[in-house]
């Protein structure tokens, strides 16, 4: 009988032990950039996808607006609001900066992602290649714009690993290579569509020729094309991005837009949450890693406009 009783006991102890796991619930706040920049929406929408496969994980997704004091105040209160685990998508690196640190040396295990924010001990990143994301558009523009051409360049927000990295390698993949092409107009759109609208509104009224839009990501480059898709004088316009939205695959497609280097959503989202998962279990302690950047151009954008058809973004 006492053996029975032991292994009662036993028994007990392992179902308690079982529920104990079950009822585990890690939080997850994800931090974005803004929600009207079209990547950063893309992307909170697959890591609440994503994190649906993950019954032991919940997420909450927080919109900084584009606004680093908004942002700043986020990453404090997820924090206090004893969240297990940060995603945080920098609006600008250096300002999040301390508050990420901070938060790391309060025992909150941190993401950067979207751009990853370097050097900060104890945190881990998902991102992709920013330079490279450009320099496979610059290469390709090199062959594609014409002698003496005019050009507008769209950058986002300065202090952005993304924004600066990118526009560094058009300078030196492209610029510092072409001194015959001319930069007409050239502004920080903050990733925004409307604000590139405004800028190439601008641009048109001062330019009787512009042969390229040089964009650090499609939503601006999208901008841009919406002023002039209606005037003949711009019909055979180049266009360059970075991201792979949606929008940007159909205007690739129709022939709008020349090109852009995928950055998968999908695919980072993904991985953010994988690499979240492994963190809160104790798999990993930290990690950095990277998506590619493949380039879509009108020859095979037919293969990327399958992903955003199967996610329901494109019908």
């Amino acid at each position: 009988m006492k053996s029975i009783r032991t292994v009662t006991a036993v028994a007990a102890l392992c179902l308690a032990a079982t529920t104990v796991a079950q009822a585990q619930n890690y939080k997850i706040a994800f931090i974005a950039r803004a929600q009207a920049d079209s990547f950063a929406a893309w992307l909170a929408n697959g890591i609440m996808d994503e994190v649906k496969k993950y019954p032991d994980m919940t997420v909450d997704v927080m919109d900084s607006q584009a606004d680093d004091a908004k942002e700043n105040a986020f990453i404090e209160n997820a924090v206090a609001n004893k969240y297990d685990l940060i995603i945080v998508q920098p609006n600008n690196g250096e300002a999040q900066r301390p508050y990420v640190e901070q938060a790391v040396k309060d025992g909150v295990k941190v993401i950067t992602t979207n751009a990853r924010i370097k050097d900060i001990p104890g945190s881990s990143s998902v991102d992709a290649d920013p330079y490279e994301q450009a320099a496979v558009n610059a290469r390709l523009a090199l062959e594609q714009i014409p002698q003496g051409a005019n050009v507008v360049v769209l950058n986002g927000p300065s202090g952005n690993m993304h924004a600066d990295m990118r526009r560094d390698a058009w300078q030196k993949e492209f610029f510092d290579k072409r001194s015959d092409v001319k930069i007409v107009g050239e502004q920080i759109a903050h990733w925004n569509k409307e604000e590139a609208m405004r800028f190439m509104e601008d641009w048109v009224q001062a330019n009787d020729k512009i042969d390229a839009i040089v964009s650090m990501n499609d939503n601006m480059a999208a901008g841009a094309l919406e002023v002039i898709k209606d005037d003949p004088k711009f019909e055979n316009i180049l266009a360059y991005g970075v991201d792979g939205t949606a929008e940007a695959m159909l205007l690739i497609q129709s022939g709008k837009m020349t090109s852009t280097a995928l950055q998968n959503a999908y695919d980072l989202a993904a991985k953010n949450i994988s690499v979240a998962h492994d963190l809160l279990t104790g798999k990993i302690t930290q990690i950095d890693t990277d998506i590619d950047c493949p380039l879509v151009t009108k020859d095979n954008v037919a293969e990327f406009i399958e992903i955003h058809k199967k996610s329901g973004a494109i019908k």
